[in-house]
């Protein structure tokens, strides 16, 4: 039987799954990593970890497998990330990922200047602490040692690709998030590069997503199977989406939280609340990303419930309380915010505690400020298209509870897939396109939520508090 590994390096775990040639899941192996905060608003991860871990899931499958080999291996990776290495091509640095937001004042003061806009219109990357344009600034003022000494600076796929090939290569989707890439050109930018006062050779080569390479020296029994480098993970759910490729929304929540489409030229917003990042030819990815998914909701429980219930029962536990929590409000930004308002400075707020509420309605509370920050990030796509439907991916997609409130929200009706690992399933139609290999068909959609009028009005309410107490507060943050 012909089998396809699509692998999703993420935030909190590596992902190696086995599809068939539809899109059925196969045999799936996860193993979770860590993250380091060594300093207030730094999120680190052990890129030697992030790779071991990546290596063992593959194992895992292939000895599930054993003796047949995969038609293909194809990646998906989160974006942002960055990692100094030397000449040997070792980690000299932990890996600063997207949550990690050090360079806060570097984006801030590019918008006080009123630079963040040009710097924006470029390369479709808002002017913010995630980007790795603004950590190697900061880099550059605050660890200069590291920043001169440093051979190159790429992101985690690009270090797994060196493990692998010998070579530093990045495809162009991850590049076009950096932040230093011309969306326009699909090249790193000259003078973006000349404002941070890197050369080029300093940076991986930007190759295309159907980009195919073999016989990685790590896995032997690899030799003869296309290899192909994917994309960024956005980019893949999307197009392991079949809404996804004809422009239709896509929410993601899993660790943080995404909405986006496919548009086939470059769209940047005069606001700045949306990215637009290159995936490959007459492909672009429209959206916008936050810092705050389920991993709020992980936080509540590590944090005020002892990581008791298990998750599946603690999310119930919002079950018992009226949508709108009675008038509890909570600004989720425990880990700043990236779009609509690109503030790395935002806090988390609770607001309207009354001696009625329970740990209940704060669960409550924070699943409904998830999806409040998802509305925020597509209103500027909603405004422009006439989105009919929404196509959910990630962890929360199998919780009702959670996807009915994105429902009522946004008034639409939901649609969920058979396939869930969207990302690592548009990492392989990815490969098999590379291949020429015939498309698979289209997606089962095993599940549909329909919207309630009733409850989109008491949402709406609630989603202008949200937006009305964002502003009032901003400056206190």
């Amino acid at each position: 039987m012909d089998y396809f590994i699509g692998i999703d390096i993420g935030t909190t775990s590596v992902k190696a799954i086995a599809f068939s040639a539809d899109g059925k899941v196969l045999f799936e192996q996860a193993i979770a990593y860590g993250m380091f905060h060594p300093n207030p608003n730094w999120s680190e991860q052990d890129p030697e970890e992030m790779v071991k871990s990546l290596f063992q899931c593959v194992e895992n499958v292939l000895q599930h497998f054993h003796p047949v080999p995969p038609v293909l291996l194809s990646f998906s990776a989160a974006m942002h990330s960055l990692i100094a290495v030397n000449d040997d091509g070792k980690a000299v640095s932990r890996c600063l990922i997207w949550a990690d937001n050090r360079a806060a004042a570097i984006a801030s003061r590019f918008h006080k200047e009123n630079r963040a806009s040009g710097f924006y219109h470029r390369t479709g990357v808002p002017v913010h602490a995630m980007s790795p344009f603004c950590k190697l600034i900061w880099l550059r003022e605050h660890d200069p040692s590291l920043f001169e000494s440093a051979f190159k600076f790429i992101g985690i796929k690009e270090y797994v690709f060196f493990k692998l090939f010998g070579i530093y290569v990045v495809d162009a989707s991850i590049a076009s998030a950096t932040g230093l890439m011309s969306l326009e050109r699909v090249q790193w930018d000259q003078d973006i590069l000349k404002e941070v006062r890197l050369h080029e050779d300093r940076l991986s080569r930007i190759v295309p997503v159907h980009e195919i390479y073999k016989s990685p020296a790590l896995f032997p029994r690899l030799k003869n199977v296309a290899i192909v480098i994917g994309g960024s993970d956005g980019a893949m759910a999307n197009l392991g989406t079949s809404p996804g490729r004809d422009g239709g929304l896509v929410v993601t929540i899993g660790t943080s939280s995404a909405a986006r489409v496919i548009v086939r030229k470059p769209e940047t917003d005069p606001a700045m609340r949306s990215f637009c990042y290159y995936i490959k030819e007459n492909h672009y990815l429209l959206g916008g990303a936050s810092n705050n998914g389920a991993i709020v909701l992980q936080w509540l429980r590590e944090n005020f419930f002892d990581s008791t219930p298990g998750l599946t029962d603690f999310l119930a536990l919002a079950g018992t309380i009226k949508a709108g929590s009675e008038g509890l409000v909570f600004l989720p930004y425990i880990l700043g915010e990236r779009a609509p308002v690109w503030n790395a400075s935002a806090k988390g707020v609770l607001f309207g505690l009354t001696v009625s509420h329970t740990k209940h309605h704060v669960i409550r509370a924070s699943m409904e400020a998830v999806i409040n920050c998802v509305y925020a990030i597509s209103k500027p796509i909603i405004e422009k298209r006439n989105i009919r439907l929404i196509f959910v991916t990630g962890g929360f997609a199998q919780n009702d509870l959670w996807v009915q409130i994105l429902s009522d929200l946004f008034n639409l009706p939901v649609c969920i897939s058979d396939t869930v690992e969207n990302a690592a399933w548009g990492a392989v139609k990815t490969g098999m396109e590379a291949l020429k290999l015939p498309s698979a068909g289209e997606e089962n959609k095993s599940k549909i939520f329909s919207p309630s009028p009733e409850l989109h009005l008491v949402y709406q309410r609630q989603f202008k508090k949200f937006e009305r107490l964002y502003d009032l507060i901003k400056e206190e943050f």
